[in-house]
């Protein structure tokens, strides 16, 4: 277990693992978080290109009931972020243990349901500031400590996480320089996206009707923003789903963070 202190000697970070992965290293990290009042952990995978020079910084939010564990150990990722030189960042998707009566009571309400925004309400306010940890906080602690270029940033995600990566995008115009989303982009104000979706034909939440991308398309085509939508014929919700398309996504931001 190694840990990484900050320039006035107080631990920021406790490395939690370490595994060699095409020649890379992927990582994960646990943190006293500010914003949420809490300890989160993160995984990180530094591709091999981290040891001698700073890299673009790729953002993976994960959906419902995830925690940092699962994309970095179902997604099969780290193979095309080696090959295109960029760190990927996975938080995790609430924070965890923070007492609060019906926080566990429900797999889309509350522990690893966090969706990504401030809560405003009691009891969950103090907590619950998903938006301010992913999009202020995390960037900052990652600037602080790996080898990453600030000024090439981008974000991704899958279910809560692709809506969460569209929303942490449209509030911050020019931030990041590439997105995956599911959701709503019909207010932009900001500059050009070029968006990037696939959506399995036989996901469950799209049969329910829980998912609606065509309502987002929509939104695109009235702002002119540019979209790729893929229905993959036979694939579902689930991380086999995300381990086929991976690659694709990765390469589709490389093409920006890389310019």
């Amino acid at each position: 277990m190694k840990l990484i202190f900050t320039n006035k000697g107080r631990m920021a970070l406790k490395e939690i693992s370490s595994n060699k992965c095409f020649e890379g290293l992927q990582k994960v990290f646990e943190h006293d978080s500010v914003e949420l009042s809490c300890k989160m952990k993160f995984g990180i995978y530094l591709p091999p290109k981290a040891e001698t020079e700073k890299c673009p910084a790729l953002y993976w939010l994960s959906g419902l009931t995830c925690t940092e564990q699962n994309f970095i150990s179902k997604a099969g990722y780290q193979q095309a972020a080696s090959e295109h030189g960029l760190i990927i960042i996975a938080p995790d998707t609430s924070p965890r243990g923070c007492n609060i009566k019906g926080e566990d009571e429900s797999w889309d309400f509350g522990t690893g349901a966090g969706f990504y925004v401030d809560a405003t309400e009691d009891p969950w306010k103090t907590n619950y500031r998903m938006y301010s940890y992913v999009t202020e906080e995390l960037p900052r602690l990652i600037n602080a400590n790996f080898p990453v270029d600030p000024q090439r940033m981008s974000i991704f995600g899958h279910s809560m996480g692709g809506h969460g990566a569209l929303i942490c995008a449209l509030k911050n115009p020019g931030k990041y320089k590439a997105y995956d989303a599911t959701h709503l982009v019909k207010s932009y104000p900001g500059s050009q996206l070029d968006i990037l979706i696939d959506q399995g034909k036989d996901d469950q939440f799209l049969t329910d009707g829980q998912l609606l991308p065509d309502s987002f398309i929509a939104a695109c085509t009235e702002k002119k923003v540019p979209v790729v939508f893929r229905l993959q014929e036979g694939y579902d919700h689930s991380y086999y789903f995300i381990a086929t398309f991976i690659t694709d996504h990765i390469r589709h931001h490389a093409k920006y963070l890389n310019a």
